[in-house]
């Protein structure tokens, strides 16, 4: 894999990518081969437990989110990249919106509470990334500006069933160490009026800590990093360090405009960061 990552934050002291030596190619293969077949076994498992869940639920996910969960955590642990979480998943109809600071956030945000990421169209063709991301259910959207109303729409339907969408208000990634000033239009889409009344947003902050003796911007993967070499890194490192989630009080949609829920949706991620 050769792509590069499309955000356009960039850091011109961003740490060269290590590269494996010949444990780190044994653990690349071991830890590969091993996460590649639960990914396998969970797209296997998933369709059936998918039709099982149809007839009763419609378009609701409560047995296939949990099972993207699990699958996400097994592969946390098999990379060996510790994950702890604190607080709870809201209750109810909502969103999520996080900061960005990796690949690894698939597995991550997946890993702390059933969520549909919303992506940018170009990572449906990403190889690897976009089976995870079409198994998952990710909403993809295009930037043009004559599919807005429609895709709106889309977000509408998805949020009255149920699915609890995961927005980047960044708009890109970072180096895992900051937050980026929220763009309110992406706000937008929680404002409109056939959307539940109760509806809320649920903000979550992603910490993540690099392994001991390596630089503490480790797991981000942002600017021109190439997606294979990084990948290739996190898998050779012998002992991995760790990411902390914390899920913080959900902001009641009620009342608010788009620039008052990105002000405070943005406080409190980064009130998670900075603690």
């Amino acid at each position: 894999m050769t792509e590069s990552h499309p955000g356009t934050w960039r850091d011109d002291g961003a740490p060269a990518v290590p590269r494996p030596g010949p444990l780190g190619w044994l653990l690349v293969v071991t830890r590969g081969l091993a996460i590649l077949s639960v990914l396998l076994i969970g797209v296997v498992l998933i369709l059936p437990l998918r039709a099982g869940e149809r007839l009763p639920a419609g378009p609701r996910r409560p047995v296939t989110g949990p099972h993207v969960q699990i699958v996400c955590r097994i592969c946390l642990w098999l990379m060996g990249l510790r994950c702890e979480v604190r607080g709870r998943p809201m209750r109810g109809p909502g969103a999520v919106v996080a900061n960005h600071a990796s690949w690894l956030d698939i597995f991550v945000m997946n890993a702390a509470m059933p969520v549909f990421f919303v992506a940018k169209a170009e990572v449906a063709g990403w190889p690897g990334i976009n089976i995870l991301t079409r198994v998952t259910d990710t909403h993809f959207v295009a930037r043009d500006p004559r599919l807005a109303q429609a895709q709106a729409q889309e977000f509408c339907a998805r949020t009255r069933a149920g699915h609890r969408l995961l927005f980047f208000p960044e708009g890109t990634s970072t180096d895992g160490r900051r937050v980026l000033p929220f763009k309110p239009t992406l706000f937008q889409g929680f404002l409109d009026p056939d959307l539940p009344r109760t509806l809320a947003v649920q903000p979550m902050t992603v910490i993540y800590h690099a392994p001991p003796g390596r630089d503490p911007r480790f797991y981000g993967w942002y600017g021109d990093m190439a997606l294979g070499t990084h990948l290739l890194a996190v898998l050779a490192q012998p002992r991995q360090g760790r990411v902390s989630v914390v899920l913080h009080d959900p902001i009641p949609v009620a009342g608010e405009t788009r620039k008052t829920l990105a002000a405070k949706a943005e406080a409190a991620v980064r009130s998670g960061l900075s603690a």
